[in-house]
This record gives C-alpha cells, sequence and structure tokens, in this order.
C-alpha cells in the first residue's frame, strides 16, 4: 500500500515540502493537501496592491499544477481536529482523512491590536488575499492611508502605497521605526529617508481608538493630536494557527516544538513554516522565525524526511531584508545581541551604516543599510549574511572588519565562507520536478 502524506496548509512550506516528495518518490505516494485557501504567495502581494503584478499570478499552484504533482487537494476546508493516536484528521466539514505520516503547515494569521473601532469597516489587515482585495478596492490617489505598526510587515507595504500615490502616514507605539528588526541609529536614518518622499512619521503613539468621522476614521491617541484617514491598515503581529491543535496531545510552546527532523513530539507528525518552534542556528536556542526562507527551508526538509531521507536541520537563521523607496534595510542573526561585542559605523554621504556583532571570532549578528543603488550595498547584504550564517571563526580578520566595517568581501574570502556554506545547502538540489511528473 502507498504511503499516506498529509499536507495541512497551501502556503510556502507546505508546497515545497509536496514538490520534494515528488522529488524524491516520482509519485509513488500518495499526497494529500488541505488548504483553507488556493495556493499562493504572501509575500507577493505587496506587489499585487502595488499593480505591478495582477492577480492571477498571485497564485503558486494551479488545480492543473496540483493534478500533475498527483495530488488530491481540499481546498477551501480548514483542520478541526488531529488525532495522532488513530492518524486520522478530521475537517471543518466533517471529512476524515487517515494518514501514515502529517505536517502541519497552517501558517500564522495577522493580529490587530486590542483598540476599540479596530474591527469597524474602514480598517484593514493586510495578510490573506481577501483582505488585500479589501485594500485594492478602497486605496485611491490621493487617499490618506495611516498605517499602525511600523515592523517589518508594514514596511514590506510602503512602496506600493506610495505607488498607488497615497499619502501615508506611519504610527508606531515603540520609540522608533523597525524596533525588531534594527536599532535606533538605523531607525534614525530610515526616518529621515521617508520624510524626504513624504511620509509622515509618529513613534511613541499609543493608539486608544478609532472612531467613524463622516465617512472617514479618527484615530485618537493618548498623546497628540488625532489623525484622520480614509483608510487604516494595521500592521501589528501576527500569531501562528495552532489553536485547532488543543486536546491533540502535540507539544506547543510559542510555536510546535520540533526535534532537527522537524518532527513534532508525535514522530510522524512534522511541523513547519510560522507554526514552528525549532533552533535558532546561531543562538541553539529554540525559536519560532515566521520568515518566507525559514518556511522554504522547512519545507524541503519535510518533504525529504517524509519521502524517506534522514536529512537533519541546523537551525534557522533569523534574517529581515527590505527595501523601500530605494532604501536597503537588512539584519540578520543576534543583531541585538546586548552581551555580544559590537562595533559600528556611519558614512552619511552615502546613507550607508553597519552594524557588526561578535561572540568571540565569530560573527554573530549584523545590520546594514544603503541606497540600492549603491553597488557595495547590494554585495554586502549577502556577503554579512553568509558571514553569518557559516559561524566561521574569523581569526585576524576581525580586526580587519572591526577597524573597515565597509570593507567585507576579503574577510568573506579569506574565512572560506562559500566553502562553509556549501554543505549546509539544503539538500544540494532544486525541490521542483523538471518536467511532468510520471
Amino acid at each position: 500500500m502507498a504511503t499516506r502524506h498529509l499536507i495541512v496548509g497551501g502556503g510556502t512550506a507546505g508546497l515545497n515540502a509536496i514538490r520534494t516528495i515528488r522529488a524524491h518518490d516520482r509519485g509513488e505516494s500518495e499526497i494529500v493537501l488541505v488548504s483553507a485557501e488556493r495556493p499562493y504567495s504572501r509575500m507577493v502581494l505587496p506587489y499585487y496592491l502595488g499593480r505591478s503584478i495582477a492577480e492571477a499570478h498571485v497564485f503558486t499552484a494551479t488545480p492543473a499544477h496540483l493534478a500533475q504533482l498527483q495530488v488530491q487537494a481540499h481546498l477551501g476546508r480548514r483542520a478541526a481536529t488531529l488525532d495522532p493516536a488513530a492518524n486520522r484528521l478530521t475537517l471543518d466539514d466533517g471529512t476524515v482523512l487517515p494518514y501514515d505520516n502529517c505536517l502541519i503547515a497552517t501558517g500564522s494569521s495577522a493580529v490587530r491590536a486590542p483598540v476599540p473601532g479596530a474591527d469597524s469597516p474602514g480598517v484593514h489587515s493586510f495578510w490573506t488575499l481577501p483582505q488585500a482585495r479589501g485594500v485594492v478596492g478602497e486605496i485611491r490617489e490621493g487617499s490618506h492611508v495611516v498605517l499602525v505598526g511600523a515592523g517589518f510587515i508594514a514596511f514590506t507595504l510602503l512602496n506600493a502605497l506610495l505607488a498607488r500615490k497615497a499619502h501615508l502616514t506611519i504610527v508606531e507605539i515603540a520609540p522608533q521605526l523597525l524596533p525588531r528588526m534594527i536599532d535606533r541609529t538605523g531607525a534614525e536614518m530610515v526616518e529621515k529617508w521617508l520624510r524626504r518622499d513624504g511620509v509622515a512619521i509618529r513613534t511613541g503613539a499609543t493608539l486608544t481608538a478609532i472612531e467613524d468621522a463622516q465617512g472617514q476614521k479618527r484615530l485618537r491617541f493618548r498623546q497628540g493630536e488625532d489623525l484622520l484617514a480614509d483608510a487604516v491598515l494595521m500592521a501589528t503581529g501576527i500569531r501562528a494557527n495552532l489553536e485547532w491543535l488543543q486536546g491533540s496531545g502535540i507539544w506547543v510552546n510559542r510555536g510546535i516544538v520540533v526535534d532537527d527532523h522537524l518532527r513534532s513530539s508525535v514522530g510522524n507528525v512534522y511541523a513547519a513554516g510560522d507554526v514552528a518552534e525549532g533552533l535558532d542556528l546561531v543562538t541553539g536556542q529554540p525559536a519560532v522565525h515566521a520568515i518566507e526562507p525559514t518556511a522554504m527551508e522547512h519545507g524541503r526538509v519535510v518533504g525529504a524526511n517524509m519521502a524517506g531521507r534522514n536529512i537533519a536541520y541546523r537551525g534557522s537563521l533569523l534574517m529581515n531584508i527590505v527595501e523601500v523607496c530605494h532604501l536597503d534595510i537588512a539584519s540578520f542573526g543576534a543583531w541585538d545581541d546586548p552581551a555580544a561585542e559590537a562595533v559600528a559605523a556611519t558614512r552619511p554621504e552615502r546613507w550607508a551604516y553597519r552594524k557588526l556583532l561578535w561572540r568571540g571570532d565569530r560573527l554573530v549578528g549584523a545590520m546594514i543599510l544603503g541606497m540600492s543603488s549603491d553597488i557595495w550595498t547590494t554585495n554586502d547584504v549577502g556577503m554579512l549574511k553568509g558571514l553569518v550564517q557559516a559561524g566561521s571563526d574569523l581569526g585576524p580578520w576581525k580586526e580587519h572588519l572591526r577597524r573597515h566595517p565597509f570593507d567585507i568581501k576579503p574577510a568573506f574570502i579569506a574565512a572560506g565562507t562559500t566553502a562553509r556554506l556549501l554543505p549546509q545547502t539544503i539538500l544540494g538540489r532544486p525541490s521542483v520536478p523538471v518536467g511532468p511528473v510520471m
């Protein structure tokens, strides 16, 4: 009897798992996909908002593609309960699906701030395709949009909102922009850069209510003047979709706790992506990294292991990279480690900022800001990521980087970073089969 693989979630992690299984077994197993929505890429929704792509290009797996991969799909259905003892999943319509192994990759949902009026019409989250459609239908040229939250998710929307010629105000409760991605010095540079493009910014602002105001929205604050908006976008965090696992016996902490093979506390149940709590590559501590690169890697590792391979995962690297108004902003690893040895440097004439953090001779974190047109920024983003990811002992090159933090390339090459990273390549092969699956 063919092995039955059950994939719960049609996002990045789930689809990479499916494609990896098929790359290894060439159609010999059964794959069942449960997805509340037709599979699409959440990461490209800002491009849809900014009119760079049509809605049709948001989707990542057509019914024909799923059929080619020999996937039995239950689209529009949600997982209701999991019974690991009986190897069965029950859907919200009562359908019972048996499995030999199961991947939980149900992703996250947007969380709105607990503010009166946050759930009223004209106040939007921007996380799902239906939510994106609502925003696209409401924002017009000249609309005043207030973006509540100034984290990574909010910053992925800035270019699209400005491309729609909206007047934009950012409101953030923290004293700086991007508080979980860059330090105060970097945030001040980003704020100055955005103000040049006409973006209004209010940090340290505690929102107390959102009220209707003659066809607009009035935002009230603990301190400071009210704001009137034509539309309000809430980018105030996400929460893993794990409520349905209550009573299953699966060990859940901040996410589903997984081992180095991404198995949960139940051996034939795996977890990947936003719902998985595995090892942080730099700290070695359990962490949830709800980012696209981690979901891609998780999906490929789980898919290989479900297909019978024995693939251990070293851990995921915390990273955030975003470009706004032609300014690149990135941070990697333990960029905010208070116990790390740090050196920072600024080149104001280039709008360039670097911060490097060490534990001993090992670079454990990095932060970089610079204009997208500056080739040194583009190159150094990748090299700094590589140095942190490789965990190289930099030896004498540490002192070189301390004195010359804008001269990354010699240390990257001398430390043999590429050679260190190659063995860490996840599976070392593409997860999408070439040509039709036979």
